[in-house]
């Protein structure tokens, strides 16, 4: 909700994530409109979704602008672990950068290596002129860049199951965010997503980060099966509860047929 104060950041929030878990939204439809929406509504979190969403860099920074206007922050998922595509969406400033399909701790490790300057990685240097410096307005943006971002690695296969200890370890990693529906298709239920084996293996995944000594947040993708109040049971410090374009194409549905059935 918009404030006069200056919020705190939403790695700084997590920290209180054990009390409370924080809840947020994922953006497809790349709507201004609907990501100041979100934001006035109240959501912790807003995801613009670069990998499933049609928009790219272009149209996330209006949508940026949008949940920066009812200061909540932002986290872009980008379409696929590259350091062309971090160097871009770092640009814009996002509070958080989520890395798609990270199957092991080196290429959690690459993810981290993109979000870092030299000689601590490979991120190209702009901040003189782009968004997430204030367009070098902001002088101590280098300074703190690197430790306010919230970098998050998506497990969503078997492979990254059996490695997400190590992947929950790797320096830099703050968060791990499982992907239900990837994971449920990598295991070969297309059509079952999220049954009871699929479940018992992200219980395995849970609890490897839970438990992991690097202290690594937990993040999670309610679904019709596996609802929001579950997750949040299960200790999660990150809560996803659905998708724009989902909650309007349900609203809408459910709007027509109130009329057709009077």
């Amino acid at each position: 909700m918009a404030s006069s104060a200056t919020p705190q950041t939403l790695k700084a929030r997590l920290n209180k994530a054990n009390e409370e878990p924080l809840y947020g939204l994922f953006l497809l439809s790349f709507s201004p409109t609907l990501a100041e929406i979100a934001g006035h509504a109240g959501y912790d979190f807003v995801v613009v979704d670069m990998e499933h969403g049609h928009g790219g860099i272009s149209e996330a920074l209006p949508c940026l602008q949008a949940l920066a206007a009812t200061q909540t922050p932002a986290i872009l998922r980008i379409p696929e672990s590259s350091a062309a595509w971090a160097k871009k969406a770092l640009d814009l400033g996002p509070q958080g950068l989520m890395f798609p399909m990270i199957d092991d701790p080196e290429s959690a490790k690459k993810a981290v290596s993109y979000c870092r300057y030299p000689p601590n990685g490979v991120r190209g240097a702009a901040h003189p002129v782009v968004r997430a410096s204030k367009y070098g307005i902001d002088e101590e943006y280098i300074n703190k860049c690197e430790k306010e971002l919230l970098i998050m690695c998506q497990v969503e296969s078997m492979e990254a199951v059996k490695n997400v200890k190590d992947i929950a370890a790797v320096e830099g990693v703050d968060c791990v965010m499982i992907g239900p529906l990837d994971l449920s298709v990598n295991m070969g239920w297309l059509r079952e997503p999220v049954n009871e084996k699929v479940k018992e293996v992200m219980r395995v995944a849970e609890k490897a980060v839970l438990d992991s000594e690097s202290k690594t947040y937990l993040a999670g993708f309610a679904m019709p099966n596996d609802g929001p109040d579950e997750l949040k049971r299960r200790g999660y410090h990150m809560v996803c509860g659905g998708v724009d374009v989902g909650l309007f194409k349900s609203a809408a549905v459910d709007d027509v047929k109130r009329f057709k059935m009077n």
